[in-house]
């Protein structure tokens, strides 16, 4: 036809444009799925730093005070005593300042310790009344062990019971203890909200993460005022 000519793209550049069309089409693929992976990580990682009921630790056997102290009796017949790990995820890592001795004794809601951090501190009440047998001095050298671990290497007390069975009979344990462990965690959220309106003159730089979720440690920035709400609010 007169006007029409034939162009083989094969034997010009049309081909080299070809190639860079497919390598294009090859990689979005892998673009997406990389950035699939990017965004699961970036997730994964902002949950490691909230707050929520599915990841506390709330091992079963153990007994849960309100004073967010906790009791586990042993095959020996000893008890140990920790915090909870609700209480160190909302303080962050403290150092204890022991109040007992092996050989004293000490009737449950009585002052057992005392945990501070840069200056804050809140007092610790006994889960359980007996006789204190040992004190774990690993704390000492690493009090993080609280926070990593509080229910094996994390505990505070050893202490001989001396009413075991009337001491627990108004603990939490199991389901009972992971719902009043959420309830704790929502009732701080409406804590911290009106506690730190009170304390601090830009409440504003204390946000919960979309969702409402709580950021870890919360307490840890806070100042000593907002510690005395919180210790007269949960911890007495």
């Amino acid at each position: 036809m007169d006007g029409f000519s034939y162009t083989n793209i094969f034997a010009t550049k049309g081909i080299e444009y070809l190639a860079i069309i497919g390598f294009f089409l090859l990689m979005i693929p892998f673009w997406m799925l990389l950035t699939r992976k990017s965004k699961s990580a970036s997730q994964m990682q902002l949950a490691g730093r909230l707050i929520t009921a599915a990841t506390l630790r709330i091992p079963h056997g153990i007994f849960f005070s309100k004073f967010h102290s906790w009791a586990y009796l042993e095959k020996s017949g000893v008890a140990r005593v920790g915090l909870d790990d609700l209480l160190l995820h909302l303080t962050g890592e403290v150092n204890i300042t022991h109040l007992k001795e092996p050989g004293d004794r000490i009737h449950k809601g009585e002052l057992l310790t005392q945990i501070n951090q840069d200056g804050k501190s809140l007092r610790i009440f006994s889960p359980i009344s007996g006789e204190i047998q040992q004190t774990n001095e690993m704390l000492a050298d690493e009090p993080g062990l609280m926070k990593e671990d509080p229910y094996r290497q994390g505990w505070m007390y050893a202490i001989k019971p001396s009413n075991w069975k009337a001491d627990t009979n108004t603990h939490f344990l199991a389901e009972d203890a992971s719902n009043w462990a959420a309830q704790e965690l929502n009732r701080f959220k409406d804590f911290l909200s009106v506690s730190v309106t009170k304390h601090l003159a830009d409440p504003t730089q204390v946000v919960l993460q979309d969702g409402g979720e709580l950021v870890d440690q919360p307490l840890a920035e806070l100042p000593p005022e907002v510690w005395q709400d919180f210790q007269e609010t949960f911890l007495s």
